[in-house]
C-alpha cells in the first residue's frame, strides 16, 4: 500500500499541481524555504485530516487563497493480479479560512477510524518532533495511544473511554470540593475509573513490548552506541481493578486538596534510555535524532508484524547532522522495504541508488509533476 497520486490546489507556498509518487524512497531536495517541507504536510494532510506540523490548520492555506486542498489517491498490490497494484482509496482533505474541513473517503466523509483502516500508516520525523524524546510525558503517552490504536483498531476506544471517565471523576472532584456532593458520590467513580485505567495500561504495556527489541536493533543498526531501552513507566503502583480503586480512595484526600485526579495513566511516562540514563536528559541532540528515528523503525516493524501495511515514512531534513557513516545506514534502512520520501538541500546527502527524486524550488515541484 502506497500513495501515488498527491493533488495540490493553494497549499502553502507550493504551485497547484498533481505529484505523482514512486514506490521506495524519494529523495526531495531543493533550497532552504523553498516548499520542501510543506510538501510532506500536503501528503499527511491528505491522507490524515489534518497537519502533522500545526494545530492551526488554517495556517496551510495560501496566502491569496480561501481553502486549501490536498488530494491522494492510495494504491495496493494485494488487490491486484501479481506485480500490480489497483486503486484502493482517493483522499480529499480541505480548510477554509472561516475553519471549515472536509474529509474524504472515496468521496464520502471518512471518520479517524475509516480513514486509517484505509491507508499506510504514517511516520513523521520532523525536527520539531524531537520533543517526542525530548518534551513532557504527555506526548509520549499520545504518541503511545495512537500507535496502539493502528495496532489494534478493536481497542481504539479504550483511549477515550479512560479520558471520558477521567473527566467525569475530576468534575465531581469539583462538586465535592464547593459542598454541592457528598465525598461518597466518588465511590462509583473511582471503580470506573480502575476498570479504564487497567485497560489502558494494559494496552500500552502490550504496545511496548512488541517495540522493546526492534528498538533496540534499530539503535544498533543506525549507529547509537550503547544498550538502548524502551520502558513503560507508570508514575504510580499498577494492580488489579480492586488495588486501583482502594488507590484511588487513598488518594482522595489529596485529590480533593488539588481539585484533580492525581495518579492513573495520564500521569504514565515512555522512557528512551541508553546505557540506563535518559535520553530526555542526559542524550545529544545527535542522540536524540537517532532515538526518535530508531522509534520509527521499531513501529514499522511492530505494525508489518501485526499484518498491517508498512508505514509511509516521511522525514523532513533528517540528513543534516549526520554524519556520513550513519547517513548510509539510515538510507540502506529506507530501502529495505516500504515508501519513503525524504526531503533535504542536496540531493547526494541521500546514498544509494535506489531512489527517485523531485525537486522543490521556490513552491514549483519538478521532476515528478505534470499538469501544472
Amino acid at each position: 500500500m502506497r500513495a501515488a497520486r498527491v493533488e495540490l490546489r493553494s497549499f502553502r507556498n507550493l504551485d497547484d499541481g498533481e505529484v505523482m509518487l514512486a514506490e521506495g524512497t524519494t529523495v526531495v531536495h531543493g533550497p532552504n524555504g523553498a516548499g520542501k517541507t510543506n510538501l510532506l504536510e500536503a501528503l499527511y494532510f491528505g491522507l490524515a485530516g489534518r497537519s502533522c506540523r500545526t494545530s492551526r490548520d488554517r495556517e496551510a492555506i495560501a496566502f491569496d487563497a480561501e481553502l486549501a486542498r490536498v488530494e491522494v489517491d492510495v494504491l495496493d498490490s494485494r488487490l491486484a493480479a501479481p506485480g500490480g497494484e489497483e486503486l484502493a482509496a482517493a483522499f480529499l482533505a480541505s480548510i477554509s479560512r472561516d475553519g471549515s474541513r472536509r474529509h474524504l473517503l472515496d468521496g464520502h466523509p471518512a471518520s479517524p477510524g475509516e480513514a486509517a483502516a484505509r491507508r499506510p500508516p504514517i511516520a513523521v520525523f520532523m525536527p520539531d518532533r524531537l520533543a517526542l524524546v525530548k518534551g513532557p510525558p504527555g506526548a509520549r503517552r499520545a504518541h503511545l495511544d495512537r500507535l496502539l490504536v493502528a495496532l489494534w483498531p478493536a481497542r481504539a476506544s479504550i483511549r477515550a473511554e479512560y479520558s471520558r471517565v477521567l473527566a467525569q471523576r475530576n468534575a465531581l472532584l469539583g462538586r465535592v470540593r464547593a459542598g454541592e456532593a457528598a465525598d461518597d458520590a466518588l465511590d462509583t467513580w473511582d471503580r470506573e475509573l480502575a476498570f479504564a485505567a487497567v485497560a489502558l495500561r494494559a494496552a500500552r504495556s502490550d504496545s511496548v513490548a512488541l517495540l522493546a527489541e526492534p528498538f533496540a536493533d534499530a539503535t544498533a543498526a543506525l549507529g547509537l552506541e550503547g544498550a538502548a531501552t524502551l520502558r513503560y513507566a507508570p508514575r504510580a503502583p499498577v494492580g488489579d481493578v480492586e488495588e486501583l480503586t482502594a488507590g484511588l480512595a487513598e488518594r482522595r484526600s489529596s485529590d480533593l486538596a488539588r481539585g484533580f485526579t492525581t495518579a492513573g495513566p495520564h500521569r504514565d511516562e515512555l522512557e528512551l534510555s541508553m546505557e540506563g540514563r535518559s535520553l530526555r536528559r542526559y542524550g545529544s541532540q545527535g542522540q536524540q535524532r537517532l532515538a526518535l528515528l530508531a522509534l520509527l523503525f521499531a513501529e514499522r516493524e511492530a505494525l508489518v508484524a501485526a499484518g498491517r501495511p508498512t508505514p509511509l515514512m516521511l522525514l523532513d531534513d533528517v540528513m543534516s547532522e549526520l554524519d556520513p557513516q550513519r547517513r548510509l545506514l539510515l538510507a540502506d534502512r529506507l530501502a529495505d522495504e516500504g515508501q519513503a520520501l525524504i526531503t533535504t538541500t542536496e540531493a547526494d546527502q541521500v546514498p544509494g541508488d535506489r531512489r527517485s527524486l523531485i525537486a522543490v524550488d521556490g513552491g514549483r515541484i519538478e521532476g515528478a509533476a505534470v499538469d501544472t
